[in-house]
This record gives C-alpha cells, sequence and structure tokens, in this order.
C-alpha cells in the first residue's frame, strides 16, 4: 500500500468534522414520533408525569447531539432544545391534519392508525416536518440527516427547506421529489413519482428559488416531472400523470399528457 494513500486518508480523518451518527439521529427522531403518537411504539407511558419527563429526555438528547456536532458547539444549544420542546404541540397538530387528510383522500385507508402505523408517505411527511422546524431554528447537517434517513426508508425525497402547507397527502410516494426552495400550499395531494425539480443545477443559483410552487388544492398524479422556480401550479388544479411542465398554469387547470397508444389483437396460430 502507497504511504501517500495511507497519509492522505489519516489527514481525511483528522479534518473531519465531527456529527452524530445517521443512525442515532434516526433513533432520536423516531422516540419523538412515538411519543406522540404511540400506534408506532411498542411501550406506553402511564401517566403525564412521565409523557412530560420523556419531553425532557427528547430535548436534552436534541442538546447533546447538537453539542457533538461541530457547527453547533457555539450555539446556544439550552436554547435550541427548549425552542423544540415548546415547538412539539404545533408538529402534533401539524402533523395530526396530514392523517386526516390521508384518511379522507384514500379510499384504501380503513383507519387513521393504519396510516400512522403503515403508510411511508406519513413516514416521509412526519420527518420532514421534524426536520424543517429545526431547519427553522439554524440547526445544521441534523435536518438533512433526517430526511435522508426516512428517504432511505420510503424512497421519498423531501429536502427540509421545502415549504410544505398544513393537510398535506402523499398516496403511495415511491420516487417522489421535492426540492429544497418548492413551496407547497394546503389541501395538496401528490403521487408516486412526482418531481418537483429544477431548470437548472448550476451552482450559482444556491440561493435562488429554483424549484415550483405549486398551490392550494392541487392534485398532482404519478411520475409528473414541474420543473423550475418561475413555475406556478394555480390553485385547484389537475396534473395528470407523466405530464412535463417548465412553466405556469392558471388556477383551476387540467394539464394532461396525450400517449400515442396502439392496441391490437394477436393473431393466433
Amino acid at each position: 500500500m502507497e504511504k501517500q494513500f495511507l497519509q492522505h486518508i489519516y489527514e481525511k480523518h483528522q479534518k473531519t468534522e465531527a456529527v452524530p451518527q445517521t443512525k442515532k439521529i434516526g433513533e432520536w427522531a423516531t422516540e419523538v414520533f412515538h411519543l406522540l403518537f404511540p400506534e408506532q411504539a411498542k411501550d406506553f407511558f402511564p401517566s403525564v408525569d412521565e409523557i412530560e419527563g420523556e419531553i425532557w429526555n427528547l430535548g436534552n438528547e436534541l442538546k447533546i447531539m447538537l453539542n457533538a456536532t461541530d457547527k453547533c458547539k457555539d450555539c446556544d444549544n439550552d436554547e435550541r432544545a427548549t425552542l423544540f420542546k415548546e415547538s412539539l404541540p404545533e408538529l402534533f397538530r401539524l402533523l395530526s391534519a396530514d392523517v386526516k387528510a390521508i384518511m379522507a383522500g384514500d379510499p384504501a385507508a380503513t383507519s387513521e392508525f393504519e396510516i400512522i402505523r403503515a403508510y411511508p408517505g406519513f413516514h416521509a411527511i412526519s420527518f420532514y416536518r421534524l426536520a424543517h422546524l429545526l431547519l427553522k431554528m439554524d440547526i445544521p447537517l441534523i435536518p438533512r440527516i433526517l430526511t435522508e434517513f426516512s428517504h432511505s426508508k420510503t424512497g421519498i425525497d423531501i429536502h427540509p427547506g421545502a415549504q410544505i402547507g398544513e393537510n398535506f397527502f402523499i398516496d403511495h410516494g415511491s420516487g417522489i421529489v421535492i426540492g429544497g426552495t418548492s413551496v407547497i400550499g394546503e389541501n395538496v395531494k401528490i403521487y408516486q413519482g412526482v418531481t418537483l425539480g429544477a431548470l437548472s443545477v448550476d451552482k450559482a443559483l444556491a440561493n435562488v428559488k429554483r424549484h415550483p410552487t405549486v398551490e392550494d388544492g392541487t392534485v398532482i398524479y404519478a411520475n409528473a416531472t414541474i420543473l423550475g422556480g418561475e413555475t406556478v401550479i394555480g390553485a385547484n388544479s389537475i396534473i395528470g400523470g407523466n405530464v412535463w411542465l417548465t412553466k405556469s398554469v392558471p388556477a383551476n387547470s387540467i394539464v394532461y399528457h396525450k400517449p400515442e397508444i396502439e392496441v391490437k389483437e394477436r393473431e393466433l396460430a
């Protein structure tokens, strides 16, 4: 083995910034959701005092993770832990509204319990909303690690910087990509394979809105691709499957792709 290569790897080990392992961060988030949604949990808290104690524990665990993150060492991590704990009622309200939106919009859903326990869309939305909450506190790295943790389990890729309104419904979900400057209104429903992406990946556009705006009440069907920061999908529109859009459409639009499909009967010998 060449000494130069070994020295290079050694130097990388000395310079790499500290941040908790993805598994640890994912486990902490899972504990948050087990508290808020016991439908996902194995053990249940027998008293209000123990629930309050668990909230304190979760805040303390967050502070420990922040203290172990190089980019957070000079931050007021006590204040951030307190803000997190105070934000839990609003996080629960938002996620409960998402559950009700899924229940109302999916004829296959038999109960809210089923949605909370089994739906990958709800898993992805939960991790996104927690990550977005932490991102608004100017917490680095951990929000993106959280959404990528959920991405690895669900196939749904939501950047924590996206702005997503209430009553959000992801149906099936595999292959969805929602970019970091996307803006999604309330009561929006998105099917599998949808991309809300950028027209260009030029690094110079890092601080520019690159991803679309989707207004209230819109439904976007499977494998539609909508690109560009100036692209606005007007309220209550329906975007059909396999549509490719790079320009805005007005409210109440129906946009669909016209495939050329030919069906012939087989000639049987």
